[in-house]
C-alpha cells in the first residue's frame, strides 16, 4: 500500500546581511524610503524584527550599508568612458553617481545623510580625490571638491527623485509655477519661464556640472595637468 504524504512546508531562505540588503532595496523600490520599516523588512524576509538587529543595530545603520550597496560599481562604470581630462573623467564620475541614485527610487534619501565608510563609496572618494590631485590641486581643495561634487549630485537627485515621485502634499505640477509666475509682478523669471518650467532634469544636471568644473579649471593651481 502506498502511502501519499504532504509535502512539508518549505523553510525561509536563511537570513544573511545580503538577503537583508537586497530585500530592502527591493522594499525601497516598490514602496519608498518612508514606508521602509524595519518591522516590515523582517516580514519580507520571513523573520522575527529582532533578527535583523544581527546586522543592523539601528535603521540608520541599514540605510548607511544600502548606501554602500547603491554605490557598487559606479567607479568602475564611470571609469568605462575614461577618456578626455581631469575635468572630463570628474564630470564622469558625477554622472555614474547620479545614475546609480536614481537606479532606486528615493535613492538619495538614502544617501543623503549617510557616513558610509565601505569599500564602495570609500573608493569612490578616493579615485575623486586622486583625481584632483594628479590635476595640480592642493590637497585641501581636493577633498573640498569631493564634498562639492558629491553635495550638488545628490541635492539635484533628491529634488529631481521628488519630482518624479511626488507626494500627495506637494505635487510637482509646473503649471503651478507658471500661473504663479504670470499671475504676478516677476518680469524676470516670466521672461526665462520655459526654462524654469521644463523639467528637464538632464539638461540642468549638466548646467550645474559644468558650472562646477569650470570654476575648479579656474581655480586649478598653474602647472597641473
Amino acid at each position: 500500500m502506498t502511502s501519499t504524504s504532504i509535502p512539508a512546508r518549505g523553510r525561509p531562505p536563511r537570513l544573511s546581511r545580503d538577503r537583508a540588503l537586497h530585500t530592502a532595496l527591493d522594499l525601497l523600490d516598490r514602496s519608498g524610503l518612508d514606508a521602509l520599516t524595519m518591522r516590515r523588512l523582517a516580514d519580507a524576509l520571513e523573520v522575527r524584527a529582532g533578527a535583523l538587529y544581527r546586522y543592523f543595530a539601528t535603521k540608520q545603520d541599514l540605510l548607511t550599508a544600502m548606501a554602500e550597496r547603491m554605490m557598487e560599481g559606479v567607479t568602475e562604470a564611470a571609469a568605462e568612458g575614461g577618456e578626455g581630462d581631469w575635468g572630463e573623467r570628474l564630470a564622469a564620475l558625477a554622472r555614474a553617481m547620479r545614475t546609480a541614485l536614481l537606479g532606486h527610487r528615493d535613492g538619495a534619501r538614502v544617501f543623503a545623510g549617510t557616513h558610509a565608510t565601505g569599500a564602495n563609496i570609500l573608493g569612490y572618494a578616493d579615485t575623486v580625490v586622486g583625481l584632483l590631485r594628479e590635476a595640480g590641486f592642493a590637497d585641501d581643495d581636493a577633498a573640498r571638491a569631493l564634498y562639492t561634487v558629491a553635495n550638488f549630485t545628490v541635492g539635484h537627485t533628491l529634488e529631481e527623485q521628488a519630482a518624479l515621485h511626488p507626494g500627495e502634499e506637494r505635487p510637482a505640477d509646473p503649471g503651478l509655477l507658471r500661473d504663479a509666475v504670470e499671475a504676478g509682478a516677476y518680469p524676470h523669471l516670466g521672461a526665462t519661464l520655459p526654462a524654469l518650467a521644463s523639467g528637464d532634469f538632464n539638461r540642468l544636471f549638466e548646467f550645474g556640472l559644468g558650472l562646477l568644473v569650470d570654476g575648479l579649471r579656474a581655480r586649478r593651481r598653474p602647472g597641473g595637468e
